[in-house]
């Protein structure tokens, strides 16, 4: 439903998600240090640089797929193919992936593949049962004679999307909420790649926000403990980024400097 260049959109997620990974390391920091947990080792210089080495060659994937897209040597969609055969000629050379791993790697991948399309089916559906009853210029004209101030738009805009964050896959939500919230914000003069990287980061804070946050049962499930005793330490982390979206919601440069830089 956008109309915002991929490209643009992947490099203008890199300060928002620098931001986040920042705020979460100072709250960890601040916890460890209440509560005393110990040190890690320190690591030496020489074994430093001999795992950047071993890491080289995957740490280089990035750069291909990054590179890739901004300079337009292919398109988001192609860069995934691509990312899938460098993984696997790495894997081959590394000896972690044999020729006879093949059935069962696509195997698992038809079935990830058929979830996701079927998230996509249905939330395309939705999507254009939303474009024939007209509901995108309904909550525009909504929105818009309802609420004078563009400030309290975007704070409603953002609790809708932490809200459905926790309940609805990222995928489908961006498919129904993207023409739903995007002529609104147009209209307001927010650019279209702004509301793209504030739209993710609001899922992302959803998928891992109580009670029913997905990222919250997978963690738990990991850790082997109840959804309930993540839920209170988690707070401290989900107030850190929700610190870091009212940033990047209400200071566009965050998001913008960098595709500008590019000029994308």
């Amino acid at each position: 439903g956008g109309a915002a260049s991929v490209a643009a959109l992947l490099v203008a997620g890199y300060l928002p998600g620098i931001l986040v990974g920042l705020a979460l390391m100072l709250v960890a920091a601040v916890i460890s240090k209440r509560r005393g947990y110990s040190r890690g080792e320190r690591v030496a210089l020489g074994q430093l640089w001999r795992d950047f080495r071993r890491a080289f060659f995957s740490l280089l994937m990035l750069v291909v797929i990054v590179g890739g897209i901004v300079y337009g040597v292919f398109t988001a969609t192609e860069a995934a193919a691509v990312a899938v055969l460098y993984a696997f000629i790495l894997g081959y050379a590394y000896r972690t992936i044999m020729i006879n791993d093949l059935p069962s790697i696509l195997l698992n991948s038809a079935k990830t593949t058929a979830i996701v399309m079927f998230l996509i089916c249905t939330s395309m559906a939705m999507s254009w049962l939303f474009s024939f009853e007209s509901i995108p210029q309904l909550m525009t004209s909504f929105l818009l004679e309802t609420v004078s101030s563009p400030v309290m738009i975007f704070i409603l805009i953002n609790l809708t999307l932490l809200i459905v964050g926790t309940f609805m896959d990222m995928t489908p939500a961006i498919l129904i909420f993207t023409p739903i919230f995007l002529p609104v914000v147009t209209q307001l003069g927010m650019n279209p790649v702004h509301f793209g990287i504030i739209m993710v980061l609001n899922l992302c804070i959803g998928l891992c926000t109580p009670p029913v946050g997905t990222i919250l049962f997978v963690g738990a499930g990991v850790a082997k403990v109840s959804v309930s005793d993540v839920i209170r330490p988690l707070l401290a982390f989900l107030f850190a980024m929700i610190a870091v979206l009212v940033a990047v919601t209400f200071f566009e440069s965050i998001s913008l400097w960098l595709p500008r830089l590019f000029g994308l």
